[in-house]
């Protein structure tokens, strides 16, 4: 699962919705919250800046990177591998494919069937993404009496001024627009003034659906 929001410009993400190519527009200002599973590509323009969140994996998970037959969602070539880095480790499996016999002909290979993938693919309708002002701006009210709001609904595996958080017995102060990460196991104390709005994201591989 990986939220997106737009802090500068529009997006593309395309996706594969119960079997079919799908362009999501993420406008400036606009979250996103993609089901986990989903076969996805982000497409970028220069110029612009997109926050993705997103938990680290698991060793026992595992991401493709998959090329497509043009005009189908037959897949042509894909590897799997444990993402660790992936401005290194994609630039190899995109070479490999590029020199690949599945690129050269546009036809999988007959010679290297494609295996199953290690889970089943979802087959969720994605959501429409909202922007982020807006809806803060619709439940002013309930942040204000200190209520916890949930932004996206329990259909997925997630729950919802100035503030400063003192960890490991240092203070980081946290004005508009600021972010701060959090490793695990790290213990906190996280302190917000009244009029204080936040995006929590906390995310615990313990909570993962069996598939």
């Amino acid at each position: 699962m990986k939220l997106f929001y737009q802090v500068r410009g529009d997006m593309v993400l395309k996706v594969i919705e119960n079997g079919k190519h799908k362009d999501v527009h993420i406008r400036q200002g606009e979250m996103f919250l993609l089901p986990a599973r989903i076969p996805h590509s982000p497409q970028r323009q220069a110029n612009t800046v997109g926050l993705v969140i997103e938990r680290r994996r698991l060793h026992s998970e595992t991401d493709g990177l998959r090329y497509f037959v043009q005009d189908s969602t037959d897949v042509l070539f894909e590897r799997w591998f444990y993402c660790e880095n992936l401005g290194t480790q994609l630039v190899p499996i995109i070479n490999e494919f590029m020199a690949s016999k599945e690129n050269e002909t546009g036809k999988p290979d007959p010679a290297k069937p494609i295996q199953p993938a290690p889970f089943p693919m979802n087959t969720m309708i994605v959501m429409t993404p909202f922007c982020f002002r807006d809806w803060v701006e619709k439940q002013k009210s309930t942040l204000a009496s200190g209520k916890m709001v949930d932004m996206f609904g329990a259909q997925f595996e997630t729950e919802e001024g100035t503030s400063s958080i003192i960890m490991n017995a240092k203070e980081f102060s946290l004005a508009a627009g600021d972010c701060l990460l959090i490793f695990g196991e790290t213990k906190y104390q996280w302190n917000r003034s009244q009029d204080c709005v936040a995006l929590y994201v906390a995310q615990d591989p313990d909570r993962k659906r069996p598939w």
